[in-house]
Order: C-alpha cells, then sequence, then structure tokens
C-alpha cells in the first residue's frame, strides 16, 4: 500500500488533560533513545517493554533506520509486531525477523521531487553528495562517504540513480540521505528546509551533518499518527520519547512526550518532560512509572 497524503491531525491536542488519560501506546525511538550507544536493548529495558504489552499497551518502535536495520529490537516485537520505519515512509510488520519483514504501508517520495530536492540543494549547498533508501535497495553516489555497515548496490550520480528507467526500477523511494562534509549540521538543516520548500520533508538524526529527505507531509509523527487513527486511539493516548531532530514532530502531537537525558536541545523543547539518557535506561524508567501509575 503506497500513501501520502498529508495528515493533517499531526498537531497537539493542548485542550485535552493529557496527564490523566491512560495511555493505550508507546512510541519510541531507536538510537539515542531506546538503544544504549553500544545498540544493544538492556535487560531493564527489555523488561519493561514486556510488561507493558502484557499490561495491553501497544509499543511502536519509531525510527529514522531503514526495515533492513531491525534486527537491533527483532528479539523483542510483541503483539502487532509493527515498526515505523525511515522518519514514516514505511510501516513494517518485524513478525517474519531480520530479511523476511512485510511492507504494510509505503508513503514514498516521487521521484520527480527528489530529483528536484537534489537540484536546489545542489545549488544552495555545494559540495553536497546523496544516496537514496529504496524499499530494499540502497544506491549512492561515489563521493558519498562510508558511513553506514552496507556495500551499495550502485555508485551513481544522484541524477542517473533517480531517473526514470534508472537502477532502482519502480521500486519505491523512501527517502534521499544528503551528506555535507563542511557545514555545521543544524546550519545545513536550516539552508536545506529553505532551499527544498515543500518538495520534501527535510529533518535529520545524526550528529554528522547528514539529512534525510522524505515525501512532503511525511514524518514520524504523520504516520504515527494514520496508524493511531486505525486503532481508534487519541493523541492524547500516546507516549513518545525522542532525542534528534527527526523526532520533534512526533513529540509535539504525542499527549505526553519525554526528550532524552542526551537529546538535542530542539527536541527538548518540543517534550513535555525529560527522563534519562539512553545510556541509563531513560525510556525504561517512564514506563516503570506508567505502569505503577496503573496500580
Amino acid at each position: 500500500m503506497r500513501e501520502n497524503d498529508p495528515v493533517t491531525s499531526a498537531t497537539r491536542q493542548p485542550e485535552t488533560p493529557t496527564a490523566a488519560v491512560p495511555p493505550r501506546l508507546i512510541a519510541t525511538d531507536l538510537d539515542g533513545t531506546l538503544l544504549r550507544d553500544d545498540k544493544s536493548v538492556s535487560p531493564r529495558t527489555v523488561a519493561a517493554l514486556a510488561a507493558a504489552e502484557e499490561a495491553g499497551i501497544e509499543v511502536f518502535f519509531v525510527t529514522g533506520r531503514p526495515a533492513r536495520w531491525m534486527d537491533v529490537v527483532s528479539d523483542h516485537v510483541h503483539g502487532h509486531g509493527l515498526a515505523i520505519c525511515g522518519n514514516g515512509a514505511a510501516v513494517v510488520d518485524l513478525h517474519g525477523g531480520p530479511g523476511a519483514h512485510r511492507f504494510v504501508k509505503i508513503r514514498e517520495l516521487a521521484r520527480e521531487n527528489a530529483l528536484d530536492a537534489v537540484r536546489l540543494l545542489r545549488k544552495a549547498a555545494p559540495g553536497t553528495v546523496y544516496a537514496i533508501e529504496q524499499t530494499y535497495g540502497f544506491h549512492q553516489e561515489p563521493a558519498y562517504p562510508k558511513l553506514h555497515v552496507e556495500v551499495p548496490d550502485n555508485l551513481l550520480p544522484a541524477e542517473q540513480l533517480l531517473a526514470a528507467g534508472g537502477p532502482g526500477g519502480d521500486e519505491p523511494v523512501l527517502k534521499i540521505l544528503a551528506y555535507h562534509p563542511a557545514l555545521d549540521p543544524d546550519a545545513f538543516l536550516t539552508l536545506a528546509r529553505l532551499a527544498v520548500g515543500e518538495r520534501a520533508t527535510v529533518t535529520r538524526s545524526s550528529p554528522s551533518a547528514l539529512l534525510e529527505l522524505s515525501g512532503p507531509g511525511v514524518s514520524k509523527a504523520s504516520t504515527l499518527a494514520l496508524c493511531c487513527a486505525e486503532r481508534g486511539i487519541s493523541p492524547a493516548e500516546v507516549v513518545a520519547f525522542g532525542d534528534m531532530p527527526n523526532d520533534v514532530e512526533m513529540l509535539t502531537w504525542a499527549g505526553r512526550s519525554y526528550a532524552m537525558g542526551n537529546a538535542h536541545p530542539t527536541v527538548v523543547a518540543a517534550a513535555s518532560g525529560r527522563t534519562d539518557a539512553n545510556n541509563e535506561d531513560g525510556v525504561a524508567a517512564v514506563i516503570e512509572r506508567l505502569l505503577a501509575e496503573r496500580v
């Protein structure tokens, strides 16, 4: 299922007294949030996630990672087994395990939008290099640095990778990765948003000047809103966790939200609360408190 319609409900509902509403869904980012810096899930966090599901609270992993990188949490899938990947570009059923996941919903970046974004950002920030994330494929330009653990399927200029009949064929484009070797990460993000405009959603989750471009209106928040609407879950019944700018919209949308102790300043400003850092099991600490409130 491909879908890329804007979701107008992904805004905070300030009139709702959210603190008194029992949670029905926990939405948590992975890197820098649920995962420790060594990419492990601590025993305390494993126990907290299982306890939440046992209590009838759904847990959604909401990440910028592609589906093929979800093996870090594949052993901790409970209940529905769904995850939101690629900053909202895909909803994935993880029950099959690594390499056997199933795409439930796809919100792709149209190739014409992607080509426009590449052209405009090259002009605004000379020296920008690109990689292309598709549902299964990964392609990059020759000058794109070795930022990822995998070998790309193709090494070609982005314009060739995104052209009709290019290497990816009809496979949907989920996001573009744009890297600049010299710019400050936050300055690069601001510049790119101004340059690209409404052709794509631009965000970042890396400490380096690495941006992520998705379809217009596609974000963790908008796809989470779709998933919650399908379940009859309101924003007031959602608790969200995050640490980087790609989490801001989700934290603003959720009724209760927590910035990690290691979070970016924009995340701290967006969240309604704070918790401990990822290496200190900040997500688990909040889940334990939420479950204690239900007793």
